[in-house]
């Protein structure tokens, strides 16, 4: 091991929230860098005589050649002196910088430079006497207790197979092909397909023309997909469906009384009702303080001012909006092409959309980093401790790759940031958050 010199260097900030830093390290200051790299070339690229890693500096100099051993070490020297200078100079720089070498001669001083992103200085910070913000009052009245006692009822309905024609409130279960031009669709045949007439279907008009129908009747008829719809080769385009009715089943919930409440493990269907506005409170209440925060967010972001934002950190947030979203979309079981077909957009596009929204997320996220080093919110390190092994107990004993990456130094500092934002974010609550009187 070896300690790096501070190397002569010059420092200028440039537009676009950018640092230019131009070095020139000595031959002298380069030797450790250049031996460690001899070393390693040594092992890759073993030298007739010599055992891997044993050849001295002057004998790979022979074989390999100085400029060899020098553009090895290169790496090594620029990351070295770039790091010291950056902690010296205490920037703020965020990513990987582009790097330029001027001067790369064995013998002679090297020159380089590099330019980095500065993490955005908040200009002007917000007041917080000047951002108030009251928290909707909740009221669960009488019929929103209702909607949430039918929806409960809905979920336990049964389904009683019948010998009548379907009714709208009907469910029917058939088998389906689509066709068009007598061809069967790719994707377009479903065995024991469920049909709930009362709900929409995403072919308009589908559910209404098997009104009427019984089991073991097939019927054929032709719809069009809708002009909107995901896979543009049937947006808008007629298609035949043929169904053959496997059978109907009228949907029977279940009566709201003391006997449904008891179902449920209440006493009555007064003791159900009051729990169910109990519970649609605190949900409801959940929902106006995030609200709340979010407006508060807002607020102190559109009162503040910044320096420019650097494209490169805009571009990683898009990149992490973009990802957030694939991965919910994925999540709900369609395909990330098919989601993007049905917003008509390309790649491109969704990411210049998300643009604004993502530079106003980088301002939020300013602000609250911004309070936290003004107050000096920071967890403690038992509290950290606490926090990290709270998520490894979550975490089964023979998965060692993922305990592995929890108990990292660079997961600990994802989840120290996280806990100092949420700590952070109450104590803007507490002073510009208040409830509504009335």
């Amino acid at each position: 091991m070896f300690k790096a010199i501070m190397p002569t260097h010059k420092v200028e900030k440039l537009p676009k929230s950018e640092v230019k830093i131009s070095f020139e390290v000595s031959w002298d200051e380069a030797k450790p860098y250049l031996e460690q790299a001899a070393k390693d070339l040594s092992k890759k690229k073993p030298i007739q005589g010599f055992r891997p890693g044993k050849a001295t500096y002057d004998d790979l100099k022979r074989h390999l050649g100085e400029m060899s051993i020098l553009e090895a070490a290169m790496e090594r020297i620029v990351r070295a002196n770039y790091v010291k200078v950056v902690l010296a100079e205490n920037l703020q720089t965020i990513g990987s910088p582009s790097i330029a070498v001027d001067q790369l001669t064995p013998g002679q001083p090297l020159k380089f430079s590099t330019i980095s992103a500065l993490l955005p200085e908040i200009k002007k910070f917000p007041e917080t006497k000047e951002v108030c913000i009251e928290v909707k009052k909740v009221d669960i009245d009488d019929k929103k207790v209702d909607e949430a006692l039918a929806e409960m009822q809905k979920m336990q309905r049964k389904e009683v197979l019948v010998e009548r024609p379907a009714t709208m409130e009907d469910l029917v279960i058939l088998d389906l092909e689509m066709q068009q031009n007598h061809v069967v669709l790719e994707g377009g045949s479903s065995q024991n397909y469920r049909v709930f007439l009362a709900e929409p279907h995403y072919v308009p008009g589908f559910a209404e023309k098997l009104k009427g129908v019984k089991a073991g009747e097939e019927k054929t008829f032709t719809l069009k997909f809708p002009e909107e719809h995901f896979q543009k080769h049937l947006a808008g385009k007629e298609v035949d469906f043929k169904t053959k009715i496997k059978g109907v089943y009228a949907l029977e919930a279940p009566v709201a009384d003391d006997a449904f409440a008891k179902t449920l493990g209440l006493a009555s269907l007064l003791e159900l009702r009051t729990k169910l506005r109990e519970n649609m409170g605190v949900e409801e209440k959940r929902k106006a303080e995030e609200s709340a925060e979010i407006e508060m967010l807002e607020a102190l972001t559109d009162k503040a001012e910044f320096s420019e934002i650097p494209q490169l950190l805009i571009q990683d947030e898009v990149r992490r909006m973009i990802s957030e979203l694939q991965h919910g979309v994925e999540k709900q079981g369609m395909d990330w092409t098919s989601y993007l077909a049905s917003l008509k957009k390309t790649a491109d596009e969704l990411q210049l959309e998300m643009t604004p929204q993502a530079v106003r997320r980088i301002k939020t996220a300013l602000i609250i980093k911004g309070f936290a080093d003004k107050e000096g919110i920071k967890p403690t390190e038992e509290e950290l401790n606490k926090e990290v092994d709270h998520i490894l107990e979550h975490v089964p004993e023979d998965d060692a790759e993922t305990r592995q990456r929890v108990s990292s130094p660079e997961y600990r500092e994802y989840v120290m940031v996280q806990m100092r934002n949420r700590k952070t974010v109450e104590l803007l609550k507490n002073t510009c958050i208040k409830e509504k009187t009335s």
